[in-house]
C-alpha cells in the first residue's frame, strides 16, 4: 500500500500569494502534484498546513494536528494515516518538476528503509521522500522537544540517502529539484 500525500501547507510568504494554487500549465501547481502522485501511488491525501483548505479537489484533506510546528508536524499528521507496513510518499507542491520515474524508484528504494530521502549538495529535500509509520514515534519524539527540523529523528530510523548520481539517472537534478518559493522563481520556472 502506498499514499501519497501533497504537501501544500506552506504559508507561501516569499511567493506573497498561495503558491498551491499557482498556474503550472494547464492547471495548477497542487493539481500537478496530484496528477504525479495519483501515478505512482494507490490513495492520494492532501497535508495542507494549520487548516483544512483545497476540499474541492476531492481529496481527503489532513490539517497539522499539531500546530505550528511546520513541515514536521505535517510529517506526523501524515504518518498516521499510515498503516502498518504502509509507504507514505511525501511531495511538496513547490517541487513540479520531479519527474514521476524518480517518485517510481524512491518507493522501489524503500525495502529494509524507514526513510528514502533526495540529497545532493545543497542537502536533503525530506518534502520529495518516502516516510514509514515506523518513523511516527521518532517524530512525535522531536516534536515534544520542540525540534522542529525535519531531519531531526533521522539518527533513530534507517535512512536510504538517493545522491546525485542516482538522481541524474531522471534528468538534471539542478533543474528538477528547483524549488519555486518566490516569484522570480515562479517566473523561471513556469512552463511555457
Amino acid at each position: 500500500m502506498t499514499v501519497g500525500f501533497a504537501v501544500a501547507g506552506g504559508h507561501s510568504r516569499r511567493m506573497g500569494r498561495d503558491k498551491a494554487l499557482l498556474a503550472w500549465g494547464e492547471s495548477t501547481l497542487l493539481d500537478h502534484t496530484i496528477a504525479r502522485l495519483r501515478e505512482t501511488c494507490e490513495d492520494v491525501r492532501l497535508l495542507t498546513g494549520p487548516a483544512a483548505r483545497y476540499a474541492d479537489r476531492g481529496l481527503p484533506v489532513d490539517a497539522d494536528l499539531i500546530p505550528g510546528t511546520g513541515p514536521l508536524g505535517g510529517l506526523y499528521t501524515g504518518l498516521l494515516h499510515l498503516t502498518s507496513g504502509a509507504l507514505g510518499l511525501f511531495l511538496a507542491v513547490d517541487l513540479p518538476r520531479v519527474p514521476v520515474s524518480l517518485l517510481q524508484a524512491l518507493l522501489g528504494l524503500a525495502e529494509g528503509f524507514d526513510v528514502v530521502v533526495l540529497v545532493r549538495a545543497g542537502g536533503p529535500e525530506p518534502l520529495c521522500a518516502v516516510y514509514r509509520q515506523s518513523c511516527l514515534d521518532p517524530v512525535l519524539g522531536r516534536l515534544k522537544a520542540g525540534e522542529l527540523r525535519m531531519t531531526g529523528f533521522w539518527p533513530q530510523v534507517r535512512v536510504r540517502s538517493v545522491g546525485e548520481a542516482e538522481l541524474a539517472l531522471h534528468g538534471d537534478p539542478a533543474v528538477f529539484l528547483r524549488n519555486v518559493n518566490t516569484p522570480e522563481e515562479y517566473e523561471r520556472s513556469t512552463p511555457r
